[in-house]
């Protein structure tokens, strides 16, 4: 039985994988701080799917919570198949503020550090096995310059192209997933006002996870949903920087009015 390690995967686009893998009869190890929540949905998938679903609580801001992760991934007595390194959250502050240091630190402990040890170490347990996917959430954001979100995840879209590469030829895969508006609780959460975002602009999360799965499937290092944001990362990614920071600077104050 194949089974899939998803950080973050009680709520959001984690919780989407979660059910997608469920649904296709893959056992689950959920990786989450809500110890309360991680018993429910588990419990929810164990009841709706018939899977093995371990829960493990962790922190992934605390060095020792990422260390456990990183020896559950390279068990190699319960080999872990997927690695979805998901976890993370919006970032609806200014780059200028101090107070908002201590947030962003935790930022970039939980989408940048926790993301390379976790990599590293489901990487290095499958290249020994000779199979396994790793899917390394980012952002279209990662094509723009929306503070520091952006930055962290334009390194994470690096790091898994980085990652990919170095695999090659080892069986294993690493895929970024680069979505854009996805309908999930994730705006809410980070505080920022979504509602006049127009519909067609959105993603519907499970069509995002499918779409995903079947592009790490094909080994392919970059999963972009839909074509619409296919073509939005195009413009970012080879457009004129002039265009792209004039599109940052509109998007930042239309955020700052609401």
């Amino acid at each position: 039985m194949a089974s899939a390690l998803i950080t973050g995967g009680t709520s959001g686009i984690g919780h989407a994988f979660a059910r997608e893998f469920a649904s296709r009869g893959t056992d689950l190890i959920l990786v989450a701080r809500d110890e309360a929540r991680l018993n429910a949905v588990a419990e929810e998938l164990r009841q709706l799917h018939g899977v093995e679903v371990e829960v493990l609580p962790a922190d992934l801001a605390v060095r020792d919570d990422v260390a456990r992760v990183a020896a559950r991934l390279e068990d190699q007595s319960r080999p872990v198949d997927w690695l979805v390194n998901n976890a993370g959250f919006g970032l609806h502050s200014t780059v200028l503020d101090p107070d908002d240091i201590d947030i962003h630190a935790r930022a970039l402990d939980v989408m940048c550090l926790a993301v390379l040890i976790l990599g590293g170490a489901a990487a290095r347990a499958m290249k020994e096995r000779g199979h396994g996917r790793i899917v390394t959430v980012a952002s279209s954001s990662s094509a723009i310059y929306t503070g520091n979100y952006s930055a962290i995840k334009a390194w994470a879209r690096s790091y898994s192209n980085g990652l990919a590469l170095e695999l090659t030829g080892t069986g294993v895969t690493a895929t970024a997933l680069l979505p854009g508006w996805v309908r999930t609780e994730f705006h809410d959460r980070a505080g920022i006002n979504a509602s006049k975002i127009p519909d067609f602009i959105w993603i519907d999360p499970d069509k995002l996870v499918r779409e995903c799965l079947d592009d790490a499937e094909k080994g392919k290092i970059e999963s972009v949903p839909d074509w619409k944001w296919k073509l939005a990362l195009k413009v970012g990614d080879h457009g004129p920087r002039t265009l792209t920071r004039w599109f940052t600077r509109v998007l930042t104050a239309s955020r700052k009015r609401h």
